[in-house]
């Protein structure tokens, strides 16, 4: 049998742990979240977002992020607010509900984190996130998702 590529190597563990994150997120009573709502709504910004960043990042065209942040908003996860730098643009920023559901988030991330470091060890864990890192300077047009830098 052939060894699977770099980027099937790369998905597959992504997909757990979205995967992951998602269950327990709908476990916790957040069930009416869609994982392309996700997709988005983890791209906001603690500053807030446009939607025409959101769509960029998350690679869809703009009509599908303002559909997914109007559902978004709809369930009370964002808030459409007035751009302090621009009145004519609005900013997305996430509500109190969705800053609940991102704390069951950061948890399940951190276990499935830990579940891994206890797999390769934290020497390995460690190299992994730092090569990872090193990959993402050059392959993330946007310099990652607004959580990286904060998720040290």
């Amino acid at each position: 049998m052939t060894e699977p590529n770099t980027g099937l190597l790369l998905f597959i563990p992504y997909r757990y742990l979205e995967n992951a994150v998602f269950d327990a997120v709908r476990a916790a009573g957040y069930d009416d979240l869609t994982m392309a709502q996700s997709r988005i709504f983890q791209r906001i910004s603690e500053k807030g977002s446009r939607a025409t960043d959101l769509a960029e990042q998350a690679q869809v065209t703009k009509q599908t992020a303002g559909f997914l942040v109007d559902q978004l908003e709809r369930a009370g996860y964002v808030r459409r607010v007035a751009d302090p730098v621009d009145a004519r643009a609005r900013l997305v920023e996430v509500t109190q509900r969705g800053k609940d559901a991102s704390s069951v988030a950061a948890a399940a991330l951190a276990a499935v984190e830990t579940q891994w470091e206890a797999k390769l060890g934290p020497r390995r864990m460690r190299a992994l996130r730092a090569a990872l890192l090193e990959l993402v300077e050059i392959t993330d047009p946007f310099g990652g998702p607004p959580s990286l830098a904060s998720s040290e």
